[in-house]
């Protein structure tokens, strides 16, 4: 009886893990690439830091809840961006943790495009909520041997190519996994994007990305749309859309400038598979904080 129960436990944050979190990320990774990708660079602030939860298939026994936090540094003298991201999920009764140091570089290619190129390391670990795993021996101290806590280092690399409208990038995520499995919820994952996000002093303009997300023999595409209203000719967009995920999944996103260095984001996202009989949907916040300061870059649009 014992073990049918630890395999059960076992198969389920498997399956979980491997359709819902196959790829732990914030669904409005479009306003900051470098939660994707450590390539990703804004030239335009001297620095920027976010903090970011997300509360997934809300009333699902044990969903996944994700807090992320990032802070990066941008050396204009340098071209170089130097940046922390960290993240901490928690599904069932696994916690998983990433600690990524990144550093990227910015190549200017004419007066219209740059192209930045970035790389990672990370700390990943990974351990169990025992208090959540009832055996039917608990005094049995073989029984805990497989939740004992794991760590390894990992790797993201990323390129990206952008101007003042389009944003294009290819990054590879826990690229050490390519050759040797630390665990299922750390898979080697690839993203290919392309978005376009307009940069005028009119009062509505339109927006849009499209991304190819590629994990093991899995893949999947998104699709956004987004409208931006500006209440001044300089600042304070506020931000309405759309997006949509294959594998059945729908969401709305929301943004807006509270002041002209934070930006507060909100998403919803419905899955409407199987899993919509026991779920409310996800919910994620994001709250950024850009250090502005005057820009030294030879090639900025703005």
């Amino acid at each position: 009886m014992k073990i049918r129960f630890l395999i059960v436990i076992f198969l389920f944050a498997v399956i979980v893990s491997m359709f819902g979190q196959s790829n732990i990320r914030v669904n409005n990774y479009w306003e900051n690439t470098y939660y994707i990708n450590p390539a990703s660079i804004h030239d335009q602030y001297n620095g920027e830091i976010s903090m970011a939860a997300r509360n997934q298939w809300i009333n699902f026994p044990g969903s996944p809840t994700t807090f992320f936090g990032h802070g990066t540094v941008f050396l204009s003298d340098f071209h170089t961006q130097i940046g922390m991201k960290a993240m901490a999920d928690k599904i069932g009764y696994t916690n998983t943790y990433d600690l990524a140091f990144s550093y990227a570089y910015q190549l200017t290619l004419n007066p219209t495009w740059n192209l930045s190129m970035g790389l990672t390391v990370n700390y990943q670990g990974l351990n169990y909520d025992l208090s959540q795993v009832n055996l039917t021996n608990g005094d049995d101290p073989s029984a805990y041997e497989q939740f004992k806590f794991e760590s390894n280092f990992n790797s993201n690399l990323g390129v990206e190519l952008n101007n003042k409208y389009w944003k294009i990038g290819l990054a590879g995520q826990n690229i050490f996994s390519l050759f040797y499995s630390f665990s299922e919820l750390f898979n080697n994952t690839n993203f290919l994007y392309a978005s376009y996000k307009p940069y005028t002093r009119n009062f509505f303009s339109v927006g849009g990305g499209m991304c190819l997300i590629q994990y093991g023999n899995m893949m999947q595409a998104e699709l956004n749309f987004n409208g931006f209203f500006k209440m001044t000719p300089e600042n304070n967009a506020f931000q309405l859309g759309l997006f949509y995920r294959t594998w059945h999944e729908a969401g709305a996103l929301f943004g807006i400038d509270l002041t002209n260095s934070f930006r507060l984001s909100y998403s919803y996202d419905y899955n409407a598979g199987a899993i919509r009989r026991n779920s409310y949907g996800t919910h994620e916040l994001i709250l950024t904080y850009k250090i502005k300061g005057e820009p030294k870059c030879i090639n900025c649009w703005y």
